[in-house]
């Protein structure tokens, strides 16, 4: 039994989604060279952070430069491989708060939630509290650990202005089963968007790879540089001219997936502020909706599918756009 648990934990470890892992890498490029590293990442790091925070990182040995750890003063050279390692941190950093969820599903071993637009999934720089972690904390109780004390529970996640369904794990066997599940492209993940301009085709495959945009290190671009494979299936619903309904299905989950994918095809999403355009119609952040989560039950075995209309913000925009 013992070495069966091991497993489950080591399954876990190494079944967690590529949006979840941590550590975060990049491969120096001739235009970065000589550069000190500890303004790289701070320059490079997805989410606001403080240089001083990063320093602190280095000198705890937490970021190597092609697997050797250095000072942050070191100067890089192209080519060189940066890791950072994020430590979690102390339990006490994490509070539970009292804030509303709207529960889809829940019992012993899984919760399954559908996220407002505007939430956080999880605390980091930037969102120390009011995320999903914080409120599923005050929730449940019982959430899985195997992700650490910053994302209890946390198997996948949505970005903080997509609104839709997210499931957390509630025990580390559910958790090693649902990330399993992520990392074999078993699990049914379907969204609605709207997207700027008419698409050519009812239904397609965008199938390229996504890395770090290495004019921007924050943001995410098609790339065959540094990049994992990347799929997105699109079904056009609803043509408006200007602008398409889509329900897209990912057989793959990077980071900013479908909306990197959108912009590369030439139709960002709308209210995207990163990848889109403001021209036209817009919202508050992007016109996307997970709208459909479907998984095998840890427990029992017994294939769950959940759906959840899109919300007020997105049907004003249609309404606008069947006004038209």
């Amino acid at each position: 039994m013992n070495d069966l648990n091991k497993d489950v934990k080591e399954m876990a470890a190494g079944a967690a989604s590529e949006e979840d892992k941590d550590v975060t890498e990049w491969t120096v490029i001739a235009e970065n060279a000589k550069e000190r590293i500890d303004k790289y990442i701070t320059e490079s790091w997805e989410e606001d952070i403080s240089r001083s925070q990063v320093q602190l990182w280095i000198s705890n040995g937490h970021v190597t430069v092609n697997g050797a750890p250095v000072k942050a003063n070191y100067k890089l050279t192209e080519g060189d491989v940066v890791a950072v390692t994020v430590p979690e941190p102390e339990v006490t950093d994490l509070v539970a708060e009292d804030i509303p969820l709207d529960v889809v599903y829940e019992d012993s071993d899984v919760i399954v939630v559908n996220k407002p637009r505007g939430m956080v999934v999880h605390p980091a720089a930037g969102h120390p509290s009011g995320t999903l972690v914080n409120a599923l904390m005050h929730h449940c109780k019982d959430l899985s650990g195997i992700n650490g004390e910053i994302r209890p529970g946390i198997v996948h996640r949505i970005d903080k202005d997509t609104s839709g369904l997210i499931m957390a794990a509630k025990n580390d066997a559910s958790h090693a089963s649902l990330a399993a599940q992520l990392k074999e492209h078993s699990v049914t993940r379907r969204y609605i968007a709207v997207v700027h301009g008419n698409l050519s085709h009812d239904k397609g495959t965008v199938d390229a790879p996504i890395g770090r945009d290495p004019h921007d290190r924050k943001l995410y671009t098609v790339t065959e540089k540094n990049s994992k494979r990347s799929v997105t299936h699109f079904t056009v619903l609803e043509r408006f001219g200007d602008c398409t309904l889509l329900e897209l299905q990912l057989e793959t989950g990077r980071t900013h997936q479908i909306r990197v994918h959108m912009k590369f095809i030439g139709h960002p999403l709308v209210g995207d502020p990163v990848y889109g355009r403001s021209k036209g119609i817009t919202m508050a952040g992007q016109a996307l909706h997970a709208a459909v989560l479907g998984f095998v039950h840890p427990s029992t075995g017994q294939y769950m599918e959940y759906s959840r209309p899109i919300p007020a913000d997105m049907e004003e925009v249609l309404f606008t756009l069947r006004s038209r």
